[in-house]
């Protein structure tokens, strides 16, 4: 109904799921869309810069793949492993401070329900209708502070069914996956006849058009369009990529005399 924009439509699927466990449907995909385009984007750009680097630079193919091939794998688990542990970090500091902020509502309540009207009220509501949803909050104590956390603080409490360590793992597999590409055209032109800048012209498109898809497939999670977020992946990547090959080209360059 939302894609349609179809309010009738809207009307009819709430009248069906009012009362239901979970009333209304989203997507599982998009509480995992950080980890697939972080993941993805460094895949992509990390390996084309060493390939590209490795071209700028005059290396050969053999050269390129175990360059390309350890650097992936290597720099996916760090990115797993650290997405993993700065979420897991992120979560306890978030638990840390809610703790502290039920500590003072059991030990004060009346100053944290006088916090909340504040927060209302800078919002735009009237005084009276603060003190009357905050107060009426305040009866049921989990819903108050997590809605506390929010609001005063900008920290969302993680859920029961949040895992760090998946997360880390969709980095780790959005990373090889879109890191693989770059390296394709290399891999499997082995004993071929292309010439190397033939070669690292097929990684150039191959990883162009990545990149462009990883912008497509974000757009399904947002309300850009999948051109426009196709188009800025792609310039975004293909910004770092030529700055690599510039550095692989200078260094070479210069050792070379």
């Amino acid at each position: 109904a939302y894609d349609e924009k179809n309010a009738d439509s809207s009307k009819e699927a709430h009248k069906l799921t009012v009362g239901s466990p979970a009333s209304e449907k989203h997507s599982e995909a998009s509480d995992y869309l950080k980890s697939i385009v972080y993941g993805g984007l460094d895949g992509i750009i990390t390996t084309f810069a060493v390939v590209s680097g490795a071209a700028g630079g005059g290396f050969g193919i053999e050269v390129v793949l175990v360059l390309g091939f350890s650097n992936m794998f290597a720099d996916a688990l760090s990115m797993g492993m650290g997405d993993a542990l700065s979420t897991k970090a992120q979560n306890a500091a978030i638990m840390k401070e809610r703790e502290r902020e039920a500590w003072e509502f059991e030990s004060y309540p009346e100053g944290e329900i006088a916090e909340m009207v504040e927060v209302y009220t800078k919002k735009g509501m009237s005084e009276e209708d603060a003190r009357d949803v905050v107060t009426k909050m305040s009866k049921y104590k989990d819903i108050f502070l997590d809605t506390m956390m929010v609001e005063e603080l900008g920290m969302m409490v993680p859920g029961d069914d949040e895992n760090p360590a998946f997360d880390g793992f969709v980095t780790f597999s959005s990373f090889v996956f879109f890191g693989l590409f770059p390296l394709l055209g290399y891999l499997f032109t082995i004993g071929s006849n292309l010439s190397e800048t033939e070669l690292f012209g097929i990684s150039i498109c191959m990883t162009g058009v990545m990149l462009f898809i990883l912008g497509a497939i974000k757009s399904q999670f947002t309300t850009q369009s999948w051109w426009s977020s196709g188009f800025e992946i792609l310039v975004f990547g293909g910004i770092t990529a030529s700055v690599s090959f510039l550095i692989g080209w200078l260094v070479e360059s210069i050792i070379s005399g």
